[in-house]
């Protein structure tokens, strides 16, 4: 069952999916110099197929789903860090 993803919801989960990627990701940089809006890939962050499936590992163990390789969706489900939090905060299993 999914959870519609208020807008409170998602900005109140962004400083922790934050921190998970900046972990899952060993990235050298705070979770709060992610820009919410800002592209995960290209210019952005600068994030590659692997680091998605790095995400995509830490997300299923932390949140109780799988984020699939092969769902067409990924492109916007990646798009950028507020895009992620708010697939997350509808998809998790509490």
């Amino acid at each position: 069952m999914s959870a519609t993803a208020t807008p409170e919801t998602v900005s109140a989960l962004l400083p922790e999916i934050a921190q998970l990627i900046v972990t899952a990701l060993n990235l050298e940089m705070a979770p709060e110099e992610i820009e919410p809006d800002a592209p995960l890939f290209g210019d952005g962050l600068g994030l590659d197929s692997i680091d998605v499936l790095e995400i995509a590992l830490v997300v299923s163990k932390r949140y109780g789903f799988q984020l699939r390789s092969d769902n067409e969706d990924n492109v916007r489900i990646f798009a950028s860090l507020r895009a992620l939090t708010a697939h997350i905060a509808s998809q998790r299993s509490q």
